[in-house]
């Protein structure tokens, strides 16, 4: 059977997820395109359903033998209402991430990634895909950051998000009085001073918080942190993604050699 009709309830249901980012009322996070259910087959979420035009589905044959979710055959029409960017691929996924908690992110030797304030989709999705090439063991978003569920989240973190543990939509309070109890090493990026990053020890049990750019980590999370500076040569800070990631690489040298 192929759905064709633009007023499917299931269709609408799906487009009006992919198209403000949020997940359905099952939980659903829509992904689109055959590379990002290439990278999902490579992680931890489940594959619920699987929309294609019988184009993609000649396209990608071999793509779409791998997962065990249904496959909904599409017309190019109805995909066309449903696909949240201009230059779709014929393929949307309905994807259903675990549920982590605080203790499952963070233990033995954690390196965990805090975004405070981080709306920028490209710059959140950087942010996993660094603190899963360079060894985070997790992700916290913080209220008010960028949501998982968005397309361009998930484009910009490349697939990365799909295998990182993270926590979504945590309330500043719960995550400082959990920093409190945490015994881990608390580190803030700061473009104002602070330890540089070059003699900053990332060893053992740690933390590293980034805030939006511009207005940096709110009051009430840089007061549980050790604020750690970047040293540059003219220019006074780094966009928030590229400052992560180059505290997240000097921490997975450090890690990797003890």
């Amino acid at each position: 059977m192929q759905l064709t009709s633009t007023r499917n309830s299931l269709l609408q249901k799906i487009r009006k997820a992919a198209q403000t980012g949020r997940p359905t009322e099952e939980g659903w996070i829509i992904a689109e395109g055959p590379h990002l259910l290439a990278e999902a087959l490579r992680g931890k979420w489940a594959i619920e359903k699987i929309f294609a035009t019988p184009e993609a589905m000649e396209r990608h044959r071999k793509l779409l033998l791998r997962p065990d979710a249904e496959i909904i055959e599409v017309s190019a029409r109805a995909f066309a209402s449903t696909a949240e960017t201009q230059t779709g691929q014929g393929i949307l996924a309905a994807l259903l991430p675990p549920t982590w908690s605080w203790e499952d992110i963070a233990s033995g030797e954690s390196l965990l990634v805090i975004l405070d304030g981080v709306q920028d989709t490209g710059n959140a999705g950087t942010i996993a895909r660094s603190a899963e090439a360079f060894g985070a063991t997790g992700l916290v978003f913080l209220e008010g950051c960028a949501r998982v569920s968005n397309g361009k989240l998930l484009r910009a973190s490349a697939g990365s998000i799909f295998r990182l543990p993270f926590l979504e939509g945590v309330p500043r309070a719960d995550a400082v009085g959990w920093l409190r109890l945490s015994q881990m090493k608390i580190f803030g990026l700061s473009a104002d001073g602070g330890l540089s990053l070059l003699n900053t020890d990332f060893r053992g049990r740690c933390a590293l918080l980034t805030g939006a750019e511009g207005t940096g980590l709110s009051a009430e999370i840089a007061a549980v942190a050790q604020a750690v500076t970047i040293p540059t040569a003219t220019v006074e800070s780094l966009n928030a993604a590229v400052a992560c990631s180059v505290a997240l690489f000097e921490a997975a040298r450090q890690r990797r050699m003890v």
